[in-house]
């Protein structure tokens, strides 16, 4: 079961309305459960390394099934997968899976804050859709 386009919406509408509340400006991306990419959003004044920056670290946390920023970026296996990938993982704060009954759907990714205030507003699109961050 993969996330669909509505809630995939959704979600990224309700990070960025948190970005808006904190006053910042990011990119949000949402993938399905293999990784790639249904949705996408940059925010007028965002900065462009974070699109990468949200892609990759969504795309980490639907591989792993676990927030990205939990992953240690010195892991030799850690590395060798994100190699094998293509070097598009990102092990930095700012994703958090998405399940729902306990299957992953997908995964929402922020760039462009602090890595703390990514992680809030990626956790702000998981609830907004009613999903779980951890299985």
């Amino acid at each position: 079961m993969n996330i669909q386009l509505q809630d995939a919406q959704a979600a990224m509408k309700a990070a960025i309305d948190k970005a808006r509340a904190l006053d910042i400006e990011i990119c949000v991306a949402v993938m399905d459960g293999g990784g790639r990419l249904v949705t996408f959003a940059r925010m007028d004044q965002s900065n462009w390394a974070s699109i990468f920056g949200s892609q990759g670290k969504a795309a980490t946390s639907a591989a792993t099934r676990c927030k990205s920023g939990v992953i240690p970026p010195e892991s030799v296996v850690m590395s060798r997968i994100r190699e094998m990938e293509g070097n598009n993982l990102i092990y930095a704060k700012g994703a958090v899976p998405l399940f729902r009954d306990g299957m992953l759907i997908g995964a929402i990714g922020v760039g462009g804050a602090s890595a703390d205030l990514d992680e809030v507003c990626a956790e702000a699109g998981a609830t907004a859709i009613g999903c779980t961050t951890s299985g």
